[in-house]
């Protein structure tokens, strides 16, 4: 099978193990079921600006061209830094309509366990679809709030305990710490502020989330560049990544936008 488009962000069905799908041109692959398969795929030299959907030889950041990621909300700083959400004021970061339906929503502070305890902050009706993008293997739910800035002010507060970033060598490697989740949440309240403590969820939603995917201890990271590709056996998936044999990795949300040609063949 051969076809080719925009690369986006694989979609993750929570299910048990994970089922995973790639956007590929005009077909939906179903990656499960491509594992042990030969796959190729070759850049074409272009890419989509995952904002405006503009084609340019190359993109600034976060999936953005230059001027998208200095003006539009997909990229505004709450994106990545939850805490200067503003919308809850009734001020506008860039797009105020966009930013209110994103960030006045309920939003969950959650300890997830990548082979390292990390903290992180989402929105409660998209929690599922963002641990999977991390390729966490266990994560408990903290805190809800009401919306995006308290959250990002219960994970400030919590990073002097707590990391915010995965690992993602120790998370491919299928790594856990076995730290009791329960006991960590109130270990991790004590750093609660205390006009947040009350956000805190003591019996919060505990999950562990089984990939197609084995561990995999040493990796090297796969970049796509104009002109070239990769080759490989597809062995598994876990979280945004894709796991050849060989221990070559390629991180697919990373090159959103990249137009690529997939061929897959048995």
């Amino acid at each position: 099978m051969q076809t080719e488009g925009p690369l986006s962000k694989l979609l993750l069905a929570y299910q048990d193990p994970i089922q995973v799908y790639a956007e590929a041109g005009a077909h939906i692959l179903h990656l499960n079921a491509q594992i042990g398969k030969m796959l190729r795929m070759e850049s074409l030299g272009l890419w989509n600006c995952m904002a405006c959907g503009e084609i340019f030889s190359s993109l600034f950041r976060m999936g953005c061209c230059k001027r998208c990621f200095f003006e539009s909300p997909m990229a505004g700083d709450s994106i990545l830094r939850p805490e200067l959400s503003t919308a809850h004021l009734g001020q506008a970061d860039r797009d105020l309509d966009y930013e209110a339906r994103f960030q006045l929503q309920a939003h969950i502070v959650y300890l997830a366990d990548s082979g390292g305890i990390k903290v992180g902050v989402t929105r409660e009706a998209q929690r599922h679809t963002r641990w999977m993008d991390q390729g966490a293997s266990r994560v408990r739910i903290i805190a809800r709030t009401e919306n995006r800035y308290e959250a990002g002010v219960i994970e400030v507060a919590l990073k002097a305990g707590y990391s915010d970033k995965t690992s993602w060598r120790h998370m491919l490697g299928g790594m856990m710490t076995g730290i009791n989740l329960k006991e960590e949440a109130l270990r991790a309240f004590v750093l609660f502020p205390p006009e947040m403590k009350g956000f805190f969820v003591p019996d919060g939603e505990e999950i562990q989330l089984l990939y197609p995917a084995q561990g995999m201890p040493k990796v090297t990271s796969i970049k796509l560049a104009d002109g070239n590709g990769f080759e490989g056996r597809l062995v598994g998936i876990r979280g945004q990544y894709l796991l050849l044999e060989g221990g070559r990795v390629f991180n697919v949300r990373a090159h959103e936008g990249a137009q690529v040609r997939w061929k897959l063949e048995g």
